[in-house]
């Protein structure tokens, strides 16, 4: 059987995240093609200006352009996020499954390390690793997969259980089929549709805890275009410049939305 045949039809919403997500994206990633502006250059003399053929989306309080910070910020978290979701994904995948298949000391030594994750908050968690290294992009990396792998392998873990325990399971364990194929075979093609929402909530919740790191200004530091460090510095001109204050938070807006849509039910 295709496991990708599990996945069904997608729903409206879920196209329209898809979309979303995609034109975001496009928005991004090709900045450099379509408007060559560099993110970190400043113009002291052009600050907070309003958007003008020059600068599509205006200036920030130190003339840098606002487009090219956006877009660069967008990159960044969305480079986080998959990094992020991969990681946790694989593992918890993988531990998953071997978990609630085996049981026993794997079982064990897995639950064990997932209540040591689970005894601190996650945000709490993100902001260890943040203060361990600060300015470090592989410290926020770290410190989200790992809270984000908790939620992986229980899911799994869980599944796998019920899973294991199927008549379809004693059956091809009758017949002499081994762990992988009932993998293949069971497990992964009810697995796949649960993983596949599961991740795109994760992923949405990588791009609120970045932003909440950096509003805080905990993680990266200035002059890192991110969007929840744009936020606190953009904070104080809010009145003077709404539009270019709103900017960063409309881009995380609209990377969760899509995410969130993208994580609907399907039919």
């Amino acid at each position: 059987m295709n496991v990708f045949k599990s996945f069904g039809k997608p729903q409206p919403s879920q196209s329209f995240g898809g979309i979303l997500l995609l034109l975001l994206l496009v928005f991004a990633f090709l900045q450099p093609i379509y408007y060559p502006m560099d993110a970190n250059v400043q113009d002291l003399n052009g600050m907070l200006q309003p958007s003008s053929l020059s600068h599509w989306f205006g200036t920030d309080h130190f003339g840098r352009d606002m487009l090219a910070r956006v877009a660069s910020a967008i990159r960044l978290s969305f480079s986080l996020i998959v990094l992020s979701v991969s990681f946790a994904l694989f593992f918890g995948l993988l531990l998953g499954v071997l978990s609630g298949y085996f049981g026993g000391w794997i079982d064990f030594v897995c639950r064990f390390l997932c209540d040591i994750v689970m005894a601190l908050p996650g945000l709490l968690f993100v902001l260890l690793f943040a203060a361990i290294a600060p300015n470090s992009f592989w410290s926020l990396y770290l410190g989200i997969s790992l809270v984000l792998w908790v939620e992986f392998f229980r899911m799994v873990r869980a599944m796998t259980q019920t899973i294991a325990s199927s008549r379809e399971i004693e059956s091809s364990r009758l017949m002499g089929m081994d762990f992988f194929y009932c993998f293949k075979r069971h497990f992964l093609p009810k697995i796949l549709p649960v993983i596949a929402t599961l991740s795109a909530f994760a992923a949405g919740n990588a791009v609120l805890a970045l932003a909440t790191l950096g509003f805080i200004n905990v993680g990266l530091r200035p002059p890192t275009a991110e969007l929840g460090l744009m936020m606190t510095e953009l904070f104080p001109y809010y009145y003077q410049a709404p539009f270019i204050f709103l900017q960063p938070i409309i881009a995380v807006f609209v990377l969760v939305l899509s995410l969130q849509l993208m994580s609907g039910k399907t039919k």
